[in-house]
């Protein structure tokens, strides 16, 4: 059984991602930032059991921690998913944003190298980045391809080219065998309602429950986004574990873009809603990247991978989340 160090395993996409490891036969270890993360994370839901999963607990940014975890789990391969992961979060904080986003994972590359070096291991290293590093491109270029030039626009897709940039770096000069991943935006149950879908889903079952006529509020409505379900996600990131290309980028990716005003019309249609849509100020980002839509013909090429699930079913199963556990939302 091959092991697998994966870090941020408390968050959203790390939970689907562990569970994800366990049923495919991977022995998990995983990182979280105290016990209270664990705890949260521990509890079992659409992503499946945790209960297999060892966990350590630490500051990703202090290079001990990487050694103690190094020494200690001896992984196959590692998933770097810690991040400030909110684009908003990033922009507001962004010296704790390139900290966490870029000096922990050359950290978790140093380590890496050094364990290399001294032929102790050598580790497959998945550095999942962002769509988001792509940043404002020409309609010309849509869908982006691994080629197309990242300009990013804001401070959270900055962070993840510069990881990335790291990491390929990390491979040419030392043969460490790094693999990136692009992932376009992606939603399911358990995700955070400071996110758009899940905070779409939650404002229209609050409009639902009241009986209220009044206007949904949201954000800009015309950004085109490519979404996917974080399961596709997920299975796209062991897909690469075992047949990405070292020193190779890839986006994750549909392939089809819909606007956050179709996102919400969708929604409100799910909820059984007529309503208003009404702009507010306050929930506009202050920077919008315009169109994020992928191409991922060398994902599908390298590994098989495909996505399978639908936009609405991501709609159902954060429908479904939300009304189980909406007094804790």
């Amino acid at each position: 059984m091959k092991r697998v160090l994966v870090t941020g395993a408390a968050g959203f996409v790390g939970r689907w991602l562990c569970a994800a490891l366990v049923r495919e036969g991977w022995e998990v270890v995983a990182t979280a930032r105290s016990d209270a993360d664990v705890t949260a994370a521990g509890v079992d839901g659409p992503w499946g059991t945790l209960d297999s999963v060892r966990w350590f607990t630490g500051d990703i940014r202090d290079a001990e921690h990487w050694a103690t975890l190094f020494s200690e789990t001896r992984p196959d391969a590692v998933i770097n998913l810690a991040a400030i992961s909110h684009v908003q979060q990033a922009s507001a904080d962004p010296s704790r944003t390139w900290e966490v986003n870029l000096l922990a994972p050359v950290r978790l590359l140093h380590e890496a190298q050094a364990q290399r070096a001294r032929g102790v291991l050598d580790p497959t290293i998945l550095l999942v980045g962002s769509a988001e590093q792509y940043g404002r491109q020409p309609a010309s270029a849509v869908p982006f391809d691994e080629d197309t030039p990242q300009v990013p626009l804001t401070v959270y897709g900055a962070s993840k080219a510069a990881q990335e940039v790291a990491g390929m770096q990390a491979h040419r000069a030392t043969g460490l065998r790094v693999v990136a991943a692009r992932p376009f935006p992606h939603s399911g149950a358990g995700q955070e309602p400071r996110f758009v879908i899940p905070a779409m889903v939650s404002r229209a079952e609050a409009l639902r429950a009241s009986g209220s006529s009044e206007a949904m509020l949201t954000g800009n409505l015309t950004p085109i986004r490519d979404f996917l379900h974080v399961s596709d996600v997920v299975a796209a990131y062991i897909a690469l574990l075992r047949a990405g290309r070292p020193g190779t980028a890839y986006n994750v990716a549909s392939g089809t873009g819909m606007s956050v005003r179709d996102v919400t019309e969708r929604v409100l249609a799910r909820v059984g809603l007529k309503t208003e849509l009404k702009e507010d100020p306050a929930l506009v980002r202050a920077v919008d990247v315009p169109v994020l839509v992928g191409n991922a013909a060398r994902l599908m090429a390298d590994t098989g991978w495909k996505a399978v699930r639908s936009f609405d079913d991501i709609i159902d199963d954060l429908l479904a989340y939300h009304r189980k556990h909406a007094a804790t939302l």
